[in-house]
């Protein structure tokens, strides 16, 4: 994945990322655009503050080169603006149910887990909400046990 950016201030506003099926140009603050054409795009239910728009051919680019010029003018006068997203809470997200079974199975384990910072649970819980597959999320859960025990957050090694 190759990676581009627009930035003002020291902020980054639009990242254009290169992935194999598609490229994608990506509004950092993008839940604060209008979006009145309708063409931005949640990744994850999990991504609370980045949108994109998505093309598969450069057709599809020159097609919407004037919306792109609008939507990055936004974004910019956004950042300019000083606007922030309101971020969910650390509560609010939803614990894989791999992780919930061993916090409810081991009690140190669950203290040790609430006992980490919200930034480390949130790093857990979208790290171990990634793989489609369960078995998946069990081995990471499982890969991660003894760094949370340790109090270790996952970026932290």
């Amino acid at each position: 994945m190759g990676c581009s950016l627009l930035h003002v201030s020291e902020k980054n506003i639009v990242l254009i990322h290169g992935f194999k099926e598609y490229c994608a140009i990506l509004f950092v603050k993008g839940a604060l655009l209008k979006d009145v054409k309708g063409v931005l795009i949640q990744q994850t239910e999990n991504v609370q503050s980045a949108r994109q728009i998505r093309f598969t051919n450069v057709r599809e680019i020159v097609k919407l080169e004037t919306i792109l010029k609008a939507y990055i003018k936004e974004a910019i006068e956004v950042e300019k603006s000083g606007l922030k997203v309101d971020f969910k809470k650390t509560s609010e997200f939803k614990i894989p149910v791999e992780l919930q079974n061993k916090l409810d199975e081991n009690l140190a384990l669950r203290e040790a887990f609430y006992a980490l910072t919200p930034r480390r649970q949130r790093a857990y819980i979208f790290y171990f909400s990634q793989p489609k597959l369960s078995r998946t999320r069990e081995a990471r859960v499982e890969k991660c046990i003894d760094l949370i025990l340790d109090g270790i957050g996952l970026n932290d090694q």
